[in-house]
């Protein structure tokens, strides 16, 4: 798991979904699951793919596994 992603980025995002104020600790939190999220979807891509007899994760995978 990715443990050096930056916490700025999702403060913005938090501020421009209307908070005020976030705490740390809530941006942390928000990383965490963040990248819980993003690794299953990865993974739902990557299993897609190899279904598909290839290597390279496109696009489409990764619309497929969101959905």
């Amino acid at each position: 798991m990715v443990k050096d992603f930056p916490l700025l980025p999702l403060e913005k995002i938090s501020k421009k979904a209307g908070a005020e104020r976030i705490s740390q600790s809530a941006v942390k939190e928000l990383k965490v699951a963040l990248l819980e999220i993003s690794e299953e979807i990865a993974r739902d891509a990557v299993a897609a793919c190899r279904h598909a007899k290839r290597v390279t994760v496109k696009k489409v995978e990764i619309r497929m596994a969101i959905r």
